[in-house]
């Protein structure tokens, strides 16, 4: 007669070994999605201040343009030069029709660049506008174009009588020497694709 032995039972222990090794795996799983995730919002953030800090730039860069542009009209206020347009170097002594799209580079083909287009210590392009803000172009302030009337944004600053220009209440005032208004449109591309116009209107004197 053969003897046979029955199989000893598994001992718990060695059954949830299986189960363990499982569970492991899934919060290791868990935890590398959570690192990844980690890891892109982090990159996202860094792009994000990046991008401001871009942004910021290029509207700090607009200044440049701006102060170029308001010196160009200073040096060529004495007599009739203003009056009449210079598209090569950005002037036009009336103002749009239609105002232009000033995100669309090619707006900007009768514009000045700064640096002759060249990029500053930051990377930016500078370039600038001005437009008289008259309705006529080519025409004095108060003359017409063809029969038409030209029509300007004036300021006529008020000035002191007799007096010597009093402050006093009730002194005489009279109006100045017109002003008229120009405004400076400057764009600034810089890196990343990074693109800012800011327009200023300025008066100078006629």
């Amino acid at each position: 007669m053969m003897n046979t032995r029955a199989p000893s039972a598994i001992p718990p222990r060695q059954q949830q070994r299986g189960v363990v090794l499982f569970i492991a795996l899934i919060v290791l799983v868990a935890m590398s999605l959570a690192g990844i995730a980690m890891i892109r919002s982090v990159d996202t953030t860094l792009g994000v201040a990046g991008n401001m800090a871009f942004k910021q730039a290029t509207i700090q860069g607009s200044d440049r343009g701006v102060k170029a542009g308001y010196d160009w009209l200073v040096a060529n206020s004495a007599g009739a030069t203003l009056q009449n347009s210079n598209e090569p170097v950005g002037y036009f002594s009336n103002r749009p029709a239609v105002e232009p799209n000033w995100f669309d580079l090619a707006s900007w083909a009768e514009s000045t660049c700064i640096n002759g287009c060249g990029e500053d210590a930051a990377g930016n392009t500078i370039r600038y506008m001005i437009h008289r803000m008259c309705t006529e172009p080519n025409t004095p302030y108060n003359g017409t174009n063809a029969g038409v009337a030209n029509q300007c944004a004036l300021s006529y600053p008020a000035v002191g009588g007799s007096t010597g220009g009093s402050m006093t209440v009730g002194a005489s005032q009279f109006e100045g020497i017109p002003q008229l208004y120009y405004r400076i449109t400057t764009r600034v591309d810089g890196p990343r694709n990074t693109v800012s116009v800011i327009q200023v209107s300025v008066l100078i004197q006629v």
